[in-house]
């Protein structure tokens, strides 16, 4: 008889136990994540080839069986690298396909657009292929960035304009959060040598009508241009300049994507240099570059870029965070998992975060396009 009232009191406390519903886009055995990004328009490449580095990293993570036992499935959806786009996307990502986290977003102005609906929900975002500060100050719990800013890549190319004795210097930017960010970075830059600009010209995003913008850059007879844009207006301005004998040196920021600006400039790409926030992908010189170059090849791709690159560094920046936060798997705990990543060395890119700092990297490089569209260091 006391067996039986045993029973029937332990069943009694079980009913009555609050149920757990378990965290949204997770399950025993898969994690959905979600990417917003240009698939379609002039930016397309960029979200392109940050899909295929995150999907290369996945698929090797899931042939491994996973993380804590999930598997890892990406939605993608394409947002045009138009802001409006990236907040619909967005909102389709939480609402619709139900994902745990986001990775991977292509641009400044379609990830601020974002924000509003990611802080809503408290969603994470890693990884997001922008490096402006108004993304980075205030300070948002929710967004973990990978990339270093677009302050520090400014930075650094002024300084390198700097020890060859160059100081006139125009700046070519898009017309938008992304263009503003870049120039504000190259003012600071210059500010700090007691430089000014010696022009600053504009172009809208998912525009190439550059010709009002160059025939005011080729008044100042500028030493080198800075461009703040996405590949196909940055392309379109270095061709109409070697067009009309312009000799300066032409500078760009990553978001560029260099492989798509050396593949639109094709002959006149010859020296142009662009700042770089992650290894050099062609040469299997570090440990993290040897592992993506296996895992893409694996994946069936054999093209090598900076993008794809940095999507890979994003995926594995997130399994990581996936790693720490255990098998009790919550927006809460993944977190949590990430904040613990304190200078960690990935291969040869080290990443720093911390609860009151997800800046990720401040890692910045200059390459240079070769002959035959090849990049040097």
């Amino acid at each position: 008889m006391q067996a039986r009232w045993a029973i029937c009191a332990l069943l009694a406390s079980l009913l009555m136990a609050p149920a757990h519903a378990a965290e949204t886009g997770v399950t025993d055995r898969e994690i959905l994540v979600g990417q917003f990004a240009a698939q379609t328009g002039p930016a397309a490449e960029l979200g392109k080839r940050m899909q295929l580095g995150m999907l290369a990293h996945f698929k090797a993570v899931n042939a491994a069986g996973g993380v804590n036992g999930r598997s890892i499935r990406l939605i993608s959806r394409d947002d045009g690298y138009e802001p409006e786009k990236a907040a619909a996307a967005v909102k389709a990502l939480i609402e619709e396909d139900k994902v745990f986290a986001l990775i991977g977003s292509v641009g400044t102005p379609t990830t601020l657009a974002a924000v509003p609906a990611i802080n809503a929900a408290g969603i994470p975002l890693i990884g997001p292929f922008t490096g402006a500060q108004a993304l980075r100050e205030p300070f948002n719990r929710n967004l973990f960035h990978v990339r270093a800013s677009y302050f520090d890549e400014t930075e650094s190319i002024v300084q390198h304009l700097s020890t060859l004795g160059i100081k006139k210097i125009a700046v070519f930017y898009q017309n938008d959060s992304y263009g503003k960010a870049g120039l504000e970075g190259v003012t600071r830059a210059l500010t700090k040598r007691n430089l000014k600009p010696a022009a600053t010209v504009t172009v809208e995003r998912n525009t190439v009508d550059v010709a009002a913008a160059l025939a005011e850059i080729l008044k100042t007879s500028p030493e080198a241009v800075i461009q703040i844009s996405a590949y196909k207006s940055c392309a379109a301005l270095i061709k109409q300049a070697r067009g009309k004998g312009y000799g300066g040196q032409f500078f760009n920021v990553s978001f560029v994507g260099s492989t798509a600006l050396s593949a639109e400039l094709g002959d006149t790409g010859a020296g142009v240099t662009i700042s770089q926030v992650v290894p050099f992908p062609y040469t299997p010189s570090s440990a993290v570059v040897r592992e993506y170059q296996q895992r893409m090849t694996e994946a069936g791709n054999t093209d090598f870029d900076f993008s794809s690159m940095e999507g890979f560094l994003a995926a594995k920046v997130f399994t990581e965070g996936l790693r720490r936060a255990g098998k009790t798997l919550t927006r809460e705990t993944l977190v949590s998992g990430l904040e613990s990543m304190r200078d960690v060395n990935m291969g040869g890119f080290s990443v720093n975060y911390s609860p009151k700092n997800h800046e990720g990297s401040r890692y910045t490089d200059l390459t240079i396009i070769g002959r035959g569209g090849r990049f040097v260091r």
